[in-house]
Parts: structure tokens; sequence; C-alpha cells
């Protein structure tokens, strides 16, 4: 199989994964539940670090991590659904973003960006990919 081939054959749009993110998580017989994700394209990463993003004078910008960690958290997270109406209304929440923060800890948020940042191709080590692909 040439790459043309496997790129086709493997395009990334709705590509899923489930994740655990905490111990914290179980269900009622103790199995741990997980997450399911969705990987974000260039273009979705673009608008997020753009929309957590704001220029400042002289060609300086702040980043704001926490608008970009909540954003990825909210847009690439198929289930739960943290957009979901009901759940948002029902623990006293007006937007998906205090809703994230009211049902997880700063560490979850961050472990479950880092699991959506991971299957969308970031913190891929190059040594890494070098290894496997001289097996």
């Amino acid at each position: 199989m040439s790459l043309q081939d496997f790129l086709n054959a493997n395009p990334v749009d709705n590509l899923t994964e489930e994740v655990a993110v905490s111990p914290r998580f179980k269900g009622k017989d103790g199995t741990l539940l997980k997450f399911k994700i969705k990987a974000m394209s260039n273009q979705e990463f673009e608008e997020v670090r753009k929309s957590a993003t704001t220029p400042r004078k002289g060609g300086k910008v702040d980043f704001d991590s926490q608008k970009f960690n909540l954003k990825v958290v909210i847009n690439h997270t198929v289930n739960p659904d943290f957009r979901h109406a009901e759940s948002i209304k029902k623990l006293g929440c007006r937007t998906p973003e205090e809703y994230v923060q009211k049902v997880l800890l700063a560490g979850e948020i961050a472990e479950l960006t880092k699991k959506i940042s991971e299957l969308s191709g970031f913190d891929v080590e190059m040594e890494d990919l070098v290894e496997e692909a001289k097996n």
C-alpha cells in the first residue's frame, strides 16, 4: 500500500476515541467511565487558537489557555455532551463553559484537553516516530 492509498483509506474527519480521564469517573459496578472524544482538524484548531488569542500593543499577544482548553473540551468531546441544554440548566449554569467548570476538576479539564490534542496529532514525539519507522 502506498502512502497515498493509506491517506485515501484513512481520512481524519470523524476520528474518535474513548479515553479515561480520571479514576473519579466510575460506574455503579466500579468500571471506569470513559469520555468519547474527536480529533481537531487544522481549521478547528486555528479557530480555537484565534478565539483564545488577544492582540496587544507592540505586536504582542495574550494567550488565554483556560479559554483554549474549555473550547477544545466543549467542541471535541462527543460524550458526554457539554452543550446539553438540560444538563447546563439543571446545574444552574448559563453556558457550556460554566457547566464544564462545575462538573470537571481543573486537572480533568487539562487531561481531557491533552487527550484531544494527542488524538489530533499533537504531542507525538518525532523520535518515537523514527524508532517506529525503523521497526
